[in-house]
């Protein structure tokens, strides 16, 4: 109490100071993270703090807790969720993921995030997730069918499924095999529904899927990164030429959306020459094929000492090889504040949902790093899931009514044009004219078109607000612009 104001003054601001880095030390949980990205961007829009609150919050958490005998006879009690995060459109949509790590923060996040991902790629959606947690590689196929179908009959008794109401889809951990026994076991439990098979998408063809759900998010992001490749004035910021070909491609992640990342870029002139997995990773400055590593890994158990590749013990260190294109395509929180200065790629292209984490898209864009966001970039596969429940709904496949008529069309033009010519148009250009487009080339193209749009829209809005600090806060603000005008135009807020 002797001690003079000015030194009590200094030591309380010193305390303050301290809780204030100590509470900044703390990392944000995956559902906080999207929080913080969101508030960044509402800044730059015009909505009222009511209605943002609203635009944020999870509508509906359902937390479910349910026995599963095993095969052993015993008994285990399973934990999942359903989350729906906004019902400004219906129905919901969102995949289901079986893994370890799953808790009501990370299906949470994950449902936030999939409302904003439809905004901005104009898929008429709102957002949810699932989640069970469990490692499904510990379980029988038997049981994890069990487990499939409980969670199915729960989600049915609280009306959190159906093609109106909440349509779930393939995920981390989850693939067609469980989406035909999630579609089963609601056309059991809903006799009659004609419309049954759009409760859920990333079906088998034959139990009403649609082709081209499988490659779709690998494609998307190549679409999008293409589309951002193309892009001149942003090419010269990041000192690269226009253009996928030639650029050098590090992909963490050899799962569905890593392989067909992977691929296509390949497939199309880049040079992967890094990829990841758990166990490690590997490296070939002259290029690795991904279906090589894959049957290597299937074969050996690992992708390490494939030929000609030099090996990477610690995979998290092929984050921090050089290279044009960095594609994080496995779990979230994988570039944070402590290793995102060691970050060399010029372009980084979040395949995963939320990979880098808020303090990572300070540094990047401090060291000029281009993140392109998730949000947008992964849409691939809820635009193709939208496809296919639209396939659903209207009981006809694509290309069914028009690939012949289109097909009559285009010879009666390829004789025109011989005939007018005198020259016979020959017989690959014959092939590739004639061709009637399929379902797959129709689901290409929707899906080509739609990312090139959100691309653009996001870089329009991201180049014409100099206050705008990246990429990601100029999608979020177009998501949020969309979703408070859609519950504007309802009428429930001003």
């Amino acid at each position: 109490s002797s001690l003079p104001v000015a030194i009590l003054i200094n030591k309380s601001t010193i305390a303050k100071l301290k809780n204030k880095f100590m509470s900044a030390q703390k990392p944000y949980s995956f559902f906080q993270s999207v929080e913080k990205s969101f508030d960044k961007a509402s800044k730059f829009t015009k909505w009222e703090l009511g209605l943002l609150e609203q635009i944020k919050a999870c509508n509906s958490v359902y937390q479910m807790r349910f026995p599963l005998k095993r095969d052993d006879g015993t008994i285990e009690v399973i934990e999942a969720y359903r989350v729906q995060h906004s019902q400004h459109k219906s129905p919901c949509k969102g995949g289901i993921r079986f893994s370890d790590e799953v808790n009501q923060d990370e299906v949470m996040a994950l449902a936030s995030l999939m409302t904003y991902k439809c905004a901005i790629v104009n898929v008429p959606f709102g957002g949810g997730k699932g989640g069970i947690k469990i490692n499904p590689k510990k379980y029988s196929t038997y049981e994890l069918e069990k487990i499939t179908r409980r969670y199915t009959s729960e989600l049915v008794k609280k009306n959190f499924i159906g093609p109106g109401i909440d349509v779930p889809a393939p995920d981390y951990g989850t693939g067609e095999r469980e989406m035909s026994w999630i579609v089963d076991t609601y056309s059991s439990l809903k006799p009659g529904e004609i419309d049954a098979a759009g409760c859920v998408t990333g079906k088998p063809i034959s139990q009403g899927g649609v082709w081209g759900r499988k490659e779709a998010t690998g494609l998307g992001v190549f679409y999008g990164i293409r589309e951002v490749c193309n892009m001149p004035d942003i090419m010269k910021k990041q000192g690269l030429e226009v253009g996928i070909e030639g650029k050098t491609v590090v992909v963490q992640g050899l799962g569905n959306v890593g392989y067909h990342s992977a691929k296509f870029f390949r497939e199309h002139g880049a040079l992967v020459i890094g990829l990841a997995e758990y166990e490690g990773a590997i490296y070939n400055a002259a290029g690795l094929n991904e279906e090589e590593v894959f049957q290597h890994r299937k074969k050996t158990g690992s992708i390490l000492n494939f030929p000609g590749a030099t090996n990477i013990v610690n995979s998290s260190e092929a984050l921090e090889l050089a290279c044009d294109i960095l594609i994080p395509a496995a779990l979230e929180n994988v570039i944070n504040g402590e290793n995102a200065p060691r970050i060399k790629a010029k372009i980084i292209g979040e395949a995963a949902n939320g990979p880098c984490t808020p303090e990572a898209d300070e540094v990047f864009t401090q060291k000029g790093i281009l993140c392109v966001p998730d949000m947008y970039l992964n849409a691939g596969g809820v635009t193709v899931s939208y496809f296919e429940w639209l396939k659903n709904l209207s009981h006809v496949r694509y290309g069914r009514m028009e690939k012949r008529y289109d097909e009559k069309i285009n010879a009666s033009l390829i004789k025109q044009i011989e005939e007018l010519s005198g020259k016979k148009v020959s017989h690959e250009e014959r092939e590739i004219i004639l061709h009637g487009a399929d379902e797959i080339d129709l689901v290409h193209s929707g899906l080509e078109e739609t990312m090139i749009s959100a691309t653009r829209e996001i870089m329009d809005t991201w180049l014409n607000n100099p206050e705008i600090p990246d990429m990601r806060t100029a999608a979020y603000v177009n998501a949020i612009n969309k979703v408070a005008t859609s519950y504007a135009e309802l009428g429930i807020f001003p």
